[in-house]
C-alpha cells in the first residue's frame, strides 16, 4: 500500500524522510518515480495527473498538499475516491500571522506613513482605537476562525460571514446570502478567506465594494479569481476603497506593467501568506491514513457538492 507525492520535489524529499521515520511500513515515492502503479493507494499532489485512477487503478485517497482544491480537476477523480484538503498547523499559523500583520498595517496607517516617508513628511495621524475598527472575514472555516480568534485579542470589532450558520466567541457571525449586505456595511477591513467555487468566483467586484463603508480596505488571501482587478482599481481610485493587500492574483504572477504592481495603495506578495510545513503536514496525513483504514471520517475531506 504505497504513497505517492506529486508536488515540489524538495518538499517531497522532506516528506520521504518523515515517512521513513514515522511510517516505515508505507513505501513512499516521489513523482515521476511511482514504482508499481497497482501498489499506489494514496496520492498527495498540488495537481494530480490526469485521470489518476487510470494510471493507479487501486487508488483509495487523493490528498491536496494545499489548503484548497480549486486547482484540482475533480471530474478526473472518481466519486468513490475521497479528496482531502490540507488542514494542518503550519498553514493555519502562517495565515494567522499574515492576516494579523496586514490588518495592523492598515489599522496603524502604514500605507499613509509610507507615502509620507517618500515625500519626507513628518506628520502624526490621528490614532483610531482597535475597538473602533471593524474587521470582517469572509469564510469561517479553519483558517477564518483562527484569524478571528487572534484579531479579537487586539480588541477589534470582529465579524465573520459564512454560507452556513456558525457561532464563534467574541465574533458577530452572519450566514447566508441574505445577510451578506449587512455584514459588508459594518466592515472597515474586509478579509477574504473563501474557497474558490463557481459561487465565489468574481465575488470581490464593484457591487460588493459599493456595499462597504467608504474608505474600507481589502485583504485578499483567498484565490486570485475571487477578485475583479479592474473593479478594485476603480474602487481605489474613487476612494471607495482606501487600501488593498493582495497575496493572490489572477494570473500569478501578474503580467509586467499591470497597474496593480505600482498602485500606491496596493501591496502584493507572491502567494506566501501560508504554506504547508512538512513535519506537521505528514503528521496530519498519517492520522488521516489511520482514520481511513479504521473507516472514520478524514479531517479535511471535501464535500463535492459544495466544492470544498
Amino acid at each position: 500500500m504505497a504513497f505517492l507525492y506529486k508536488a515540489d520535489p524538495a518538499r517531497g524529499a522532506q516528506w520521504a524522510k518523515l515517512f521513513a521515520q514515522k511510517a516505515p511500513d508505507v513505501p513512499f515515492h516521489i513523482w515521476p518515480d511511482h514504482g508499481d502503479p497497482a501498489a499506489i493507494r494514496y496520492l498527495a499532489a498540488w495537481q494530480p495527473p490526469e485521470n489518476p485512477t487510470h494510471m493507479f487503478p487501486n487508488l483509495e485517497v487523493v490528498f491536496s498538499v494545499g489548503a484548497g482544491i480549486d486547482q484540482f480537476d475533480l471530474s478526473g477523480v472518481p466519486a468513490h475516491v475521497p479528496v482531502v484538503r490540507m488542514i494542518e498547523p503550519g498553514i493555519v499559523d502562517g495565515m494567522v500571522e499574515y492576516v494579523t500583520q496586514a490588518a495592523l498595517t492598515i489599522h496603524r496607517d502604514l500605507f499613509d506613513y509610507g507615502l509620507q516617508q517618500q515625500q519626507q513628511v513628518w506628520r502624526e495621524l490621528p490614532l483610531k482605537p482597535a475597538a473602533q475598527r471593524r474587521i470582517g472575514v469572509l469564510g469561517l472555516g479553519v483558517l477564518g476562525t483562527a484569524v478571528l480568534d487572534r484579531l479579537r485579542l487586539f480588541g477589534f470589532a470582529c465579524a465573520g460571514w459564512s454560507r452556513s450558520p456558525r457561532e464563534i466567541e467574541g465574533v458577530e457571525c452572519y450566514a447566508g446570502e441574505g445577510s451578506l449586505d449587512a455584514f459588508l456595511s459594518r466592515t472597515d477591513i474586509l478579509v477574504c478567506l473563501l474557497p474558490l467555487t463557481p459561487a465565489t468566483r468574481g465575488l470581490l467586484d464593484a457591487s460588493l465594494f459599493a456595499k462597504l463603508p467608504r474608505g474600507a480596505s481589502l485583504i485578499q488571501t483567498g484565490r486570485g479569481p475571487h477578485l475583479n482587478q479592474q473593479d478594485l482599481l476603480a474602487a481605489l481610485d474613487s476612494g471607495q476603497l482606501q487600501n488593498a493587500i493582495l497575496d493572490v492574483t489572477d494570473p500569478e504572477p501578474l503580467p509586467a506593467g499591470h497597474p496593480l504592481w505600482t498602485h500606491p495603495r496596493v501591496r502584493i506578495t507572491p502567494h506566501i501568506a501560508s504554506a504547508t510545513r512538512p513535519d506537521t503536514a505528514v503528521d496530519v496525513v498519517l492520522d488521516n491514513l489511520r482514520r481511513h483504514r479504521d473507516g472514520l471520517p478524514m479531517l479535511g475531506q471535501i464535500d463535492r457538492t459544495r466544492g470544498y
